[in-house]
This record gives structure tokens, sequence and C-alpha cells, in this order.
């Protein structure tokens, strides 16, 4: 397997959905609680990053496997294996490789962490797999969005934070023979997700309008999604409505001062927002109109995460 054929299997320029939540966490912990591990920072960036990359090449295996509909733009230019011509044993040890490297650095994570952060890692890993593996996957489900959103929105910057905090009371656990106490420090977390709002909207839009992009093609391959069971009108619907939702939640954290108030700045990406929406609204391709939520999620994460630096120095 060449550079460009692996880079295509695991579908590389789609790690910003990982990334950026991971960074939106690490630029928060510095503005909210002055911590910084750099082991567990590199750690757990490679761990991330490797998962992210095993799950996009298992997802591709698995649309290869059960392809009915074996043609048109979804499948021959968008699936590396049958566009490379791989072998399904190459892929599978790739496969098996990159979760290798992911468990060993989580591992080694948990290590320098805590039980907590194992128990986030083994739930993390395994909705990471099932979503494309199992008799019924997660990705052929209207679940899709909601899982992707919630993990890879709120879990991923949530973990970022933790690996800073772990020994802070954010999450703490006490095990003894005849007790298992969890605590955790309740406003913290619903803070944490708040200020993760903008990146859980933007991964959920991502998946919604690949979804609404595929309902042709979904029917006929049997994956029933979110946007078959609501339909397309009220899917667009809902597309258009979670961005507004993210506005409005920087809004209310900058007037309770959860957020700096430099993060004012994010509202003037409305307006090239507003026009992808718009784009969105008129067509609904793979091939045109797809990167569009991908563009919303970078220009309202990036801005959102470059708002917040200033805050530092404010700070």
């Amino acid at each position: 397997m060449g550079v460009k054929s692996f880079l295509k299997l695991v579908e590389i320029q789609t790690k910003v959905a990982s990334i950026i939540p991971f960074i939106l966490g690490t630029v928060y912990t510095l503005y909210r609680y002055d911590d910084f591990n750099v082991k567990n920072f590199l750690f757990m960036y490679i761990s991330l990053i490797a998962f992210d990359m095993a799950t996009t090449a298992i997802n591709n295996y698995i649309d290869y496997k059960k392809a009915i509909k074996k043609h048109g733009f979804g499948y021959e230019v968008h699936n590396a294996i049958a566009n490379f011509n791989l072998k399904e044993g190459t892929v599978v040890f790739t496969i098996f490789i990159l979760v290798l490297v992911a468990v060993a650095m989580g591992l080694i994570l948990f290590i320098n962490t805590n039980y907590i952060l194992l128990i986030l890692g083994i739930i993390s890993f395994g909705v990471g797999i099932l979503y494309s593996f199992g008799p019924v996957p997660i990705s052929r489900m209207p679940l899709g969005e909601i899982f992707s959103g919630f993990f890879m929105g709120f879990i991923i910057p949530f973990v970022s934070i933790y690996i800073h905090r772990y020994n802070k009371g954010l999450i703490d656990m006490n095990i003894n023979l005849s007790q298992l106490i969890v605590k955790f420090d309740f406003l913290e977390v619903i803070i944490i997700f708040l200020i993760s709002l903008p990146a859980i909207v933007g991964i959920s839009n991502i998946m919604l309008a690949n979804n609404i992009c595929d309902i042709e093609d979904d029917i006929e391959n049997k994956r029933y999604t979110l946007p078959i069971y609501i339909g397309k009108e009220k899917s667009l619907k809902l597309f258009k409505y979670l961005y507004y939702i993210a506005y409005i939640n920087i809004i209310l954290s900058i007037i309770f001062k959860i957020l700096p108030i430099t993060t004012i700045l994010v509202l003037f990406t409305l307006i090239p927002i507003k026009k992808n929406i718009d784009v969105f609204f008129k067509e609904q391709t793979k091939k045109n109109t797809f990167i569009f939520a991908v563009k919303n999620f970078v220009i309202i994460n990036s801005i959102y995460i470059l708002s917040i630096l200033p805050g530092l120095l404010l700070k």
C-alpha cells in the first residue's frame, strides 16, 4: 500500500473532526485551569489520531464488503479499496496496526492518570469500532449524528481537559471490597459540555449532511439513517437550526463568563456559514455540496479556538 492509497483509506482530510475538538479542550484547559501536561498531551494525540484513522479504515472496509450498489460517485471514487484495488489482507493488517498503536498509547496514558481515563477510553474505543462494525453498525442507524457528535464533539474535549486535571477533583473514583464511589464536579462537567457545543454541532452536521446526500444510495444499501426516518425536508431544517444553537450557546457562555469576551468574534462567521447553508439547501450531493458541512465545522471551530487565545492574555 502506497502513501497516497493509505491517506485515502484513512481519509486523512477528515481528521480535523477529531483534532479540532482535541485542540479546543487543550486551549480551554489553559484558559480556565492554567494546567498543561506535555507527556499526556502527546500520548493522547497519538492515540487519538491513530484510532480515528483506524475507524475510518474500518468504515471503508465494511462499506466495501457490504456494498450492494457498486457504481456511482460514492463507490468507485470515494472508497479507497475499490479506487486503488487494495488487497483485503493489507487493509485488515493496516487497521490492526493502527488499533495497536492507539491502544498502546491509551494504556500509557491510563498508567499516567487513573481508572476514569481507562473507562472513558474503553467506551470510546468500543463506540468507535461499533460505529462501523457489527451486525447493525451505528452508522447504519438513525443514531449516527448523536453518537458522533457526543463522542467526538464532547468526549474528546472532555478527555483532553481531564488528562491535565485527572488529580484535581473533576472526576474521582474510589474502589474497595464492597463499594464503587464515583464523584464528579457537576458544574465543571456542564461547563465543559457547553464550551464543546460548537464542536458537537459541527460534527453532528457533518454526519447529517453526509446522510442527506446519500439518502438514495443508503436505501439501496439498506442503511437506514436519520434522514431516511425523518425525511429530507426536516433533516435540512435540523441541519440549519443546529448551527444557530451553537451561536446562541456562545453568546450565553460569554454572558455567564464561561468564555472570554473575545469569543464574540465567532459571531462574524455567521455570514459565511449562512451562505454555505443556503448553497447546501439548493443541492445536496456528495460531490458538490457535502464539503460545505466540513467547511462550516472548520470555520466556526477554528475561529472559536483562536478567539479564546486572547482571553489567556486578558485573564
